[in-house]
C-alpha cells in the first residue's frame, strides 16, 4: 500500500487558535477599554476643532487610540504573565494558558507599536514629541501595580494623554484650558479603574498586586464619591474655560446622575455590581461627547 504524502497545507485548527489568542491578548473581544480610551481622544478632537475635526485627522486618532490600547494590553499581559494565573478573572489569558508564547507576544507588541509610530509620524513635531511621553506612560503602567498603590493614576495619565495630543495635532499648541479636561478625565479614569480593581481586590491581596481599591480600604466608596465630585467640578471648569453652553452642562449634569447610580451599585462592594458600574462608565464618555457636539453643532447657548 502506498502511503499518502504529508499534507503541506497549514493546520487551520492551530491558526484559528492563534488568531483567537491574538484577539484575546489585544482585548478586541472586550471593546470597553477602547471605548474608554476613545472618549477623551474624541473629546479633545471635537474641542480643539470647535466641533468639526478634519476627517483624516479624526480617523488617524481613532486608529491610534485602538492600536495603543491593544499594545497596552499586550504589554500588561507580558508584565503580569506570572501573576495572572493566580487571579480568577485572568487565569485563562493567552500567556498563562500557553496559547501564545512570550516571543509571539513580544513580536505582536513591536508590530502594534510600529503601526502607532507610522500613524503619529503623519502629524506634526509637537504631537510626535508628546507621543514619546504617552508611550512611556503606556509601557510603565503595568509595572506600577508592583511598586505603588496608585497605578490607576498612571493609567489616568496615559488615557488622558490623547487630549493634549489632539490639540497639538489640530492647532499646534497647548492652550491652558485643555488641562481642565485632562484633569477631569484623569479623575474619571481613577474612578472607574478603582471600581474595576474592587472586583479583583481579594485576589490582588493574595498575589501582592497594589491598587487604589486596596489603598482606600473600607473608605473606598466614600473616596470614589469625593473623586466623582471633583471630576464634575473639573468638567464644569473646562466648560467655563472654553465658554461652552447649556448643552454641555446638561451632559455634565447627566454624568452626575450616572455617578450617583454607580455609587449605589458599589455601596455593598459586591464584585458583580462593581464590574457593572465599571462597564457602564462608557456612557459617561458618550454623554460628554454628545454635550460637546451638541454645543458646537446646535449653537452654544450661554449658561447665564
Amino acid at each position: 500500500m502506498v502511503e499518502s504524502p504529508p499534507s503541506l497545507e497549514p493546520d487551520t485548527g492551530i491558526t484559528a487558535r492563534k488568531l483567537r489568542a491574538v484577539i484575546e491578548i489585544t482585548r478586541f473581544d472586550k471593546p470597553i477599554g477602547s471605548f474608554l480610551l476613545l472618549a477623551p481622544t474624541l473629546w479633545g478632537m471635537v474641542l480643539a476643532n470647535q466641533g468639526y475635526p478634519p476627517w483624516a485627522l479624526l480617523c488617524l486618532f481613532v486608529a491610534g487610540a485602538i492600536v495603543m490600547r491593544s499594545a497596552g494590553c499586550v504589554a500588561n499581559d507580558l508584565a503580569d504573565r506570572n501573576l495572572d494565573g493566580h487571579v480568577e478573572r485572568t487565569r485563562l489569558r493567552p500567556l498563562v494558558s500557553g496559547a501564545l508564547s512570550v516571543s509571539e507576544a513580544l513580536f505582536l507588541l513591536v508590530g502594534l507599536l510600529s503601526i502607532a509610530l507610522v500613524l503619529v509620524a503623519l502629524t506634526n513635531a509637537l504631537t510626535i514629541k508628546l507621543s514619546i511621553a504617552g508611550l512611556a506612560l503606556a509601557l510603565v503602567y503595568p509595572l506600577m501595580k508592583r511598586v505603588t498603590h496608585l497605578p490607576q493614576i498612571v493609567l489616568g495619565l496615559a488615557f488622558s494623554w490623547s487630549i493634549p495630543m489632539a490639540f497639538a495635532a489640530s492647532v499646534n499648541t497647548l492652550p491652558t484650558a485643555l488641562w481642565w479636561l485632562f484633569g477631569a478625565n484623569l479623575l474619571w479614569t481613577v474612578i472607574y479603574d478603582t471600581q474595576y480593581a474592587m472586583v479583583d481586590r481579594e485576589d490582588d491581596l493574595t498575589v501582592g498586586i497594589k491598587s487604589t481599591a486596596i489603598l482606600f480600604g473600607h473608605l473606598d466608596v466614600r473616596i470614589i464619591g469625593i473623586l466623582q465630585c471633583l471630576c464634575i467640578i473639573a468638567f464644569c471648569c473646562c466648560g467655563a474655560a472654553f465658554n461652552l453652553g447649556v448643552a454641555y452642562y446638561a451632559a455634565v449634569s447627566a454624568v452626575g446622575l450616572l455617578f450617583t447610580r454607580h455609587l449605589w451599585l458599589i455601596k455593598d462592594r459586591d464584585t458583580q455590581q462593581c464590574f457593572r458600574a465599571f462597564n457602564q462608565s462608557k456612557w459617561i464618555g458618550v454623554l460628554i461627547l454628545g454635550g460637546l457636539c451638541a454645543d458646537f453643532w446646535l449653537g452654544s447657548v450661554p449658561l447665564d
